[in-house]
């Protein structure tokens, strides 16, 4: 092996010079990748050279090249210290700053509407003892319809405009084709095949359907509700009801329970709130629908293998922008949408 040759102190010097006479913070930044770069920095190479050299010669030339490298370390340090130092002063002398004038309005961002609503109804239904849970947005359809009671010839099928998925090939089972789900109900099955009652639960989340006016939306959210116990009634399922619409809308809102029809609930309801401001800002008038609910169907139950004989209980599906329309008094859904910072600055 050949004897180590150690790197001459002229081209450290003349390192040292250069850091001393750089001109600029970016010059000093291109001086340092030189000398300390990781792969092609000169002073990294020499020391990783000190490894194939014999002990003696590691030992003096090591300490030389150690005693280089904190000199050259303090040559940065002073002169991006005199660097600084003088960019600011030649700032203070060009631009000087008025202490007395007031600053601009420093602009904050906050949350969208939706996810800070969602937000509150998971707060306000844990209070009531409810977990969380989520689903995926594409959906078979089993899941989406026959295992919520819904059957291929069933006419909700068509109502609720469904977002159907193209697959490479056609699967063999019919349930199995994907869809955009149309409702956050899957989630609630899901949930219903991993757990044993009693629970409760809600299952935020988009759903989709072809629809759009101004209190619909191609995609929208929800938030679905089930409670299974061995004593539930639709008395439990009203107080729930109404401490929802109370937390999440108003202490003082208006509304009420009528009936209506739902494959997967057996009775069912809808509630129905009343516009708190202009009535002629309301789109559908006087009252808004905001949720639909009653008692799981027992074919649900039998379904996801739950004895119906002994467990029931009942479900529920809030329309997420619908209940902040009515909190805030926004005629138009499609607001939420647009990005327009007019309208988001104002909540």
């Amino acid at each position: 092996m050949l004897p180590h040759m150690a790197m001459d102190d002229t081209l450290w010097q003349d390192y040292e010079k250069q850091i001393l006479d750089a001109g600029d913070i970016a010059l000093l930044a291109e001086i340092e990748q030189k000398l300390f770069g990781r792969k092609s920095g000169a002073l990294t190479l020499e020391l990783k050279k000190l490894g194939e050299a014999s002990s003696e010669t590691r030992k003096s030339e090591g300490q030389a090249l150690n005693t280089w490298k904190k000199k050259l370390d303090d040559a940065f340090v002073q002169r991006r210290q005199e660097l600084t130092e003088k960019s600011a002063g030649s700032l203070a002398e060009t631009d000087a700053l008025d202490v007395t004038l007031e600053l601009p309005k420093r602009e904050r961002g906050h949350l969208h509407l939706i996810p800070e609503f969602i937000r509150n109804v998971e707060e306000v239904f844990g209070r009531m003892g409810f977990d969380v849970a989520t689903g995926p947005e594409i959906e078979t359809e089993d899941f989406n319809f026959n295992f919520l009671n819904i059957p291929d010839t069933h006419p909700a099928r068509d109502s609720q405009d469904t977002f159907h998925i193209k697959m490479d090939a056609a699967p063999k089972n019919p349930g199995d084709r994907l869809v955009l789900r149309t409702q956050t109900s899957p989630g609630q099955i899901h949930y219903m095949q991993n757990h044993k009652p009693p629970f409760r639960v809600i299952c935020p989340g988009k759903v989709y359907r072809k629809d759009t006016d101004a209190t619909h939306s191609p995609m929208f959210h929800q938030f679905e509700g089930l409670m299974i116990g061995e004593d539930i009634s639709l008395a439990n399922m009203k107080a729930v009801m109404i401490t929802a619409i109370r937390e999440l809308i108003s202490p003082t809102a208006d509304f009420r329970f009528r009936t209506g029809f739902f494959p997967f609930v057996e009775p069912g309801l809808e509630v129905d709130m009343k516009w708190m401001g202009d009535e002629k800002e309301s789109r559908e008038g006087k009252w808004l629908e905001i949720v639909g609910c009653g008692m799981v169907h027992p074919n649900v139950l039998k379904t996801v293998g739950i004895d119906s004989t002994k467990y029931q209980g009942f479900a529920f599906g809030f329309g997420v922008e619908r209940m902040i329309m009515l909190k805030h008094q926004i005629p138009d859904l499609r607001s939420f949408y647009e990005g327009d910072l007019r309208f988001l600055k104002q909540f």
